[in-house]
């Protein structure tokens, strides 16, 4: 039939001339919009990434290991607005036509699923780090990165790049390509890439969060316990007989018994109908030193306890609907999705990028505080 159905001929022979096509869209007006999105989007994940970077370089307080990770998430973040949202963004204002190379295409693909995927590794390179840190925390070491650390965020890119590089070794020159289009022109390789970078990550990140959340949990358990049993033992051993006998013995008085005697800790004597009351704040636990570094370690994994539901939401939130579309229209040639449904699901998960930065940084006070600096300097 060609291009369409030939018009019916009516009673008196003459042909049907053809309906008139509908009038033209306003010209400019969805392409204008996305136009301003991509460059406020370009301009929030820029700066956004940028000052992580600054102030982990610049601020000594946030060389940390676990911020070097959130470094690394930040840098495939900064790349994704540089390289591909450019293209991405010119894409959307031509109205999805492609007019560059295919060439072009292939190399924007490539950068596209590298550095989206690259993003979420590091996201889960973030919970298996967390992960350890409450697994072992006399072991981990927060204050330099080790060697574990690097191939940890080595293996993130690599992984990354591994999932991307057949489209820049030549899987999207299929025959008939079409070179006004710019998108991954392989089923498969669309259903490989969608488990790769998502399908798998996503639920090692959530399992690997609920075994920190249950680790903290029986930490505390067993840190409260120690420290009823460390305070007993103490006062059990203080007033012990064996302990006045051998007072008498050397004919000294302990400071830590004459109430008139300077303390180190005030408020440690109390009087009470005439009796004086020993409390040692002190030992509060029996080991200080370690106890000191378990104490730190559960304070930060409290704080990160309160922003992990912040990041999972958001992150399932950006890239679910992306790639269930993404998928089905790989396993689906039945459905029909609307460009604009894809539109939007692509758009969604580019704003991840933009979120990343305010998740990690917005509940971290030396973060807040290098902002603050940097914003005062030019307010």
């Amino acid at each position: 039939m060609g291009n369409g159905s030939t018009g019916a001929a009516p009673c008196n022979g003459t042909a049907l001339s053809p309906p008139p096509p509908p009038p033209p869209a306003p010209a400019g007006g969805h392409n204008i919009a996305a136009l301003v999105l991509g460059i406020v989007l370009i301009l929030l994940i820029v700066g956004g990434n940028g000052l992580v970077c600054l102030s982990v370089c610049t601020e000594r307080a946030l060389k940390t290991t676990t911020n070097y990770f959130i470094v690394s998430l930040a840098i495939a973040d900064l790349l994704l607005a540089l390289l591909v949202l450019p293209l991405y963004v010119y894409s959307e204002f031509q109205g999805g036509v492609w007019s560059l190379s295919t060439v072009l295409c292939d190399a924007l693909m490539t950068m596209d699923v590298m550095l989206c995927t690259a993003s979420i590794f590091n996201l889960c390179a973030i919970s298996v780090d967390r992960f350890i840190a409450v697994s072992i925390p006399l072991n981990y070491n927060r204050r330099q990165i080790d060697l574990r650390q690097l191939i940890l965020i080595s293996t993130t890119w690599i992984f990354a790049f591994a999932v991307a590089s057949p489209v820049i070794f030549g899987l999207n020159n299929v025959p008939n390509r079409d070179p006004n289009l710019c998108q991954l022109e392989d089923d498969n390789y669309i259903v490989y890439s969608s488990i790769c970078s998502f399908f798998i990550p996503c639920p090692v990140m959530l399992v690997l969060y609920c075994a920190m959340f249950q680790g903290l949990k029986r930490w505390e358990e067993a840190r409260k316990a120690k420290l009823r049993g460390s305070i007993y033992g103490a006062n059990r051993k203080l007033y012990h007989p064996s302990t006045f006998i051998e007072r008498e013995q050397t004919g000294l008085e302990p400071e830590g018994c004459n109430p008139y005697a300077r303390s180190d800790h005030p408020g440690d004597y109390v009087m009470n109908n005439g009796i004086q009351t020993v409390s040692y704040p002190h030992l509060k636990y029996p080991h200080p030193g370690h106890s000191r570094k378990r104490a730190k370690i559960n304070g930060r994994e409290r704080k990160a306890m309160r922003v992990l539901p912040v990041v999972v939401g958001a992150f399932l939130f950006c890239w679910t609907p992306f790639f269930v579309v993404h998928i089905t229209r790989a396993l689906c040639k039945s459905c029909a999705i609307p460009t604009q449904v894809t539109s939007t699901v692509t758009w969604l998960g580019y704003v991840n990028s933009a979120l990343n930065p305010i998740i990690y940084t917005v509940f971290n006070a030396e973060f807040r505080n290098f902002f603050r600096k940097v914003l005062h300097l030019f307010c």
